[in-house]
């Protein structure tokens, strides 16, 4: 298993070896304490690297990452971050990200069982089905991207509807939630123009009163 690894491990080296060359007190510094603004919810596509897309040192944003870029309120990991994210590290702001030719996005719109992730993936196929009649008139792959689009924007909703999240609010927290998308094609971020930040922007059958 070593010997597999060998390539990794040695490129670590480097990497350690560079930050101290930049910076001594580097990993002195960030072992002390992490103290992120942002959450970013992304998809665990391995070409979406959270911190590298925005310019971001290892401290700076807390990640939490999942297929499709997903938040479901029975999801304990994605609540468990959530909480942690807010109540303990106090961001400010939580970005869903989402991204273009995203493969889960693509595999919900396949009428072929695939095993577990099928059951993950039934809140993409929900968000497709509430927009097929738009949706169907596109093409193929703009339709797909549309539905990455739509996806995030929902995702967006989701965390703005658990206590978690608005409980924060109740307590005066400032706390900002924003939908991007992110292309591979060129590298480009994108706001997508979706940001709450209070439980008076969301439908009254939502809202949880203090």
């Amino acid at each position: 298993m070593a010997n597999e690894l060998s390539e990794l491990i040695s490129n670590n080296r480097a990497w350690a070896a560079q930050h101290i060359a930049q910076d001594p007190e580097f990993f002195t510094r960030l072992s002390r304490q992490q103290s992120p603004e942002y959450l970013w919810i992304g998809c665990s596509d391995s070409r979406v690297p959270a911190n590298d897309i925005v310019g971001l040192a290892p401290g700076e944003l807390f990640v939490h990452r999942n297929v499709s870029n997903l938040v479901y309120h029975t999801d304990f990991n994605c609540m468990s971050v959530l909480q942690y994210a807010i109540e303990v590290l106090q961001v400010k702001h939580i970005i869903v990200t989402g991204h273009y030719g995203c493969g889960g996005v693509r595999a919900a719109l396949q009428n072929r069982e695939m095993g577990l992730i099928d059951n993950w993936l039934r809140d993409v196929r929900d968000i497709y089905e509430r927009n097929r009649p738009r949706l169907e008139l596109l093409e193929e792959e703009a339709r797909i991207d549309r539905l990455c689009e739509l996806n995030v924007v929902q995702q967006v909703a989701n965390v703005c509807y658990t206590t978690i999240v608005q409980r924060a609010w109740h307590q005066g927290q400032k706390l900002s939630v924003h939908g991007c998308i992110y292309s591979i094609n060129d590298g480009i971020l994108r706001d997508l123009g979706v940001q709450v930040t209070g439980p008076e922007q969301l439908a009254p059958v939502y809202r949880i009163e203090e």
